[in-house]
This record gives structure tokens, sequence and C-alpha cells, in this order.
């Protein structure tokens, strides 16, 4: 048997707290309808005997405390609800019991923003992480320490796994199921819960507001250019001149101040514009293309599926809001 221990956080997100629970639990059934024998024995832990989550809207009851474990093969780490340093706060005795876990063999997995308890541990230190893309920013200014994989849906760094937002735990926790047991069960629970099973990024749910937290008031009057003018031809050379300062300059405090290049910037606000105009609009691609301030068909469908995952196409046909010619 697979000692599934499920933390159940001081400020947790309930719709991060069951669906571990459940999956190995509905695992176990369907091992048993296809003569297997269970393989998961699943529990919730906790600090205490019962645990409020959602601001107390919910309350679980606890299997057994933290303190009572003496070994468990996977602890799943559930997103935390409202303020994220008021949470980790909340959590810090169960810190060290992670990372004692982790040493004695156990594997850990972390929800969606359940990576800021997971970022306390130290365990992914130099390593690879995912979280929900609001909070990339929140997390690389924690956890400069650690590489936040913007875009992704799965993080896998041996025994140790994190998934990106919202719905991104159904594919972390079937990625898991699947490991632990065989592809035919992680299919049928797939459909079970009505998963897309081999989702591997988040990008297509991204809504990009630009970075502005920031004091470089250069940068911050460029970055509203863009945004106004993404439609023109846009040089590294001619947005620096405005700023008067040199390229070299502009660029390094660029990357700097928003964590992108001004390319990469460019390209985000004009990727942001076209999914907006797919959503409202009965243009067709080429025509969002050249809207956008692209002339060439490729790259726009490159940079779309770097920056999205998917196709501008297949955005188009998934996120529109209102009948489309081809």
């Amino acid at each position: 048997m697979k000692k599934v221990s499920v933390y159940v956080p001081e400020n947790a997100a309930i719709e991060a707290v069951t669906p571990p629970y459940r999956l190995f639990k509905t695992a176990n059934d369907f091992l048993k309808a296809f003569d297997k024998k269970p393989l998961f024995d699943v529990e919730y832990v906790g600090l205490k005997d019962y645990v409020a989550t959602n601001d107390g809207e919910y309350s679980v009851k606890i299997d057994r405390q933290i303190q009572d474990i003496q070994k468990t093969d996977l602890i799943i780490i559930p997103a935390i609800y409202g303020d994220i340093n008021e949470a980790i706060k909340a959590n810090e005795k169960a810190i060290p019991w992670i990372g004692k876990m982790y040493g004695q063999g156990s594997e850990v997995a972390s929800l969606c923003i359940g990576a800021f308890l997971l970022g306390e541990t130290g365990l992914i230190n130099g390593k690879q992480c995912s979280t929900h893309w609001a909070y990339y920013n929140q997390f690389r200014d924690m956890f400069p320490e650690i590489n936040i994989v913007e875009g992704s849906v799965i993080t896998d760094e041996g025994k140790i796994y994190s998934s990106g937002g919202a719905n991104s735990i159904w594919n972390l926790l079937l990625y898991i199921l699947e490991k632990y047991t065989d592809r035919n069960t992680a299919i049928l629970a797939a459909k079970y819960f009505a998963i897309d099973i081999d989702r591997n990024s988040q990008g297509a749910f991204t809504i990009f507001t630009g970075q502005k937290d920031h004091n470089d008031k250069e940068i911050l009057q460029t970055q509203n250019y863009i945004e106004k003018s993404y439609q023109d031809k846009l040089t590294i050379n001619d947005l620096a001149d405005k700023v008067d300062i040199s390229q070299r300059t502009f660029e390094r405090r660029f990357k700097l101040a928003t964590n992108n290049t001004p390319v990469e910037y460019v390209q985000r606000v004009r990727i942001e514009a076209a999914k907006r105009s797919f959503e409202s609009s009965r243009k067709n691609v080429s025509e969002v293309m050249f809207d956008v301030g692209y002339s060439d068909l490729k790259a726009f469908r490159d940079v779309f599926k770097k920056v999205t995952g998917i196709t501008p196409i297949e955005y188009r046909n998934k996120y529109s809001k209102v009948t489309v010619g081809n």
C-alpha cells in the first residue's frame, strides 16, 4: 500500500484539499473493479484535529496530526487561501516536518499556490517549480533561488512535484497516479472526473497585465508606450531612445524590472491583444495577426503557441464568444 498524506494547511483552499483525497480513493475502486488490490491508503493530516478552510466556510476532520506520522510515501500540499504571508506563518510548524519526511524517502507534491509552503521548506532551491500564473512575480520575489516555470502545468523534480493553477492540480494528480499505477488507470480516472489528462500548459489561461510593481520610471514609461503602440514596428533601439538610455543599459534595466526582455514584453502584449480579439470578434487569424503588429503568419503562430501553449486557430475555436469563419 502507498501511504498518501494530504496535508490540510491552515488557511487552506477547500477546492484543492478534496481532489487528491477523492482521486486516490476512487483509484482504489477502479483497481478493485479490475480484480486488483487497492494501492492507496489515503488520509488527511494536519496540525490539529479540525482545520478550517476558506475563512471558516468549511472544516476538514483530520485523520492524524503530523507529529503522529513517522513515515508516509507521498505528502500532498494543497493550495493555501487568502494572504500568502499569513498562511505561511500559520503553517510554519509543518515546514520542518515536510523536510523530515522527504529526508526519510517521502515524495512531496504541491498543488497550485501550495508551492509557497513547498518553497519555505528549501527542498526545491535551485530546482524548477510550478504555481498559479497570477502568483509568478510574488513567488520569484519570495524565493529567488527557485526557478519558476512560466506556463507549466506540471514540474517533476524526481521526488518533488508541483502544479500550475486551479484545475491544473488534477493534471498533476493524474500524472502521479499514472506513475504509481498505469496509463489505463489514469485514463479511467481522467474520464471519470472529466479532466484533459495531457494538458501541459496553463499559458492559454494567463492574463498578461504587465509587470509594473517596480520603481524604474523610464521602464514603466516604456511599458505604457508599448501597450499603446504594440501595432507599430517597435525596435529596441527606438524604445531606448525614447527614454534617452543606451540600448545595453535599457535592456538590462528592462529585464531587471519586468523579468522579460523588451522583445518578450512586446510579444506578450501583442499576444494578449490577439487573444482578446479572438475571444470577441469574427476576425480570422490573418486579420488578427496584422491588427497586433505581425506580418509573417509563421512568426505569429510560433510566438502565439510559445506564449499560450496552443495555436491561434485552436485558441479561437476554444474561446471565441462569437461564430467565426475560417
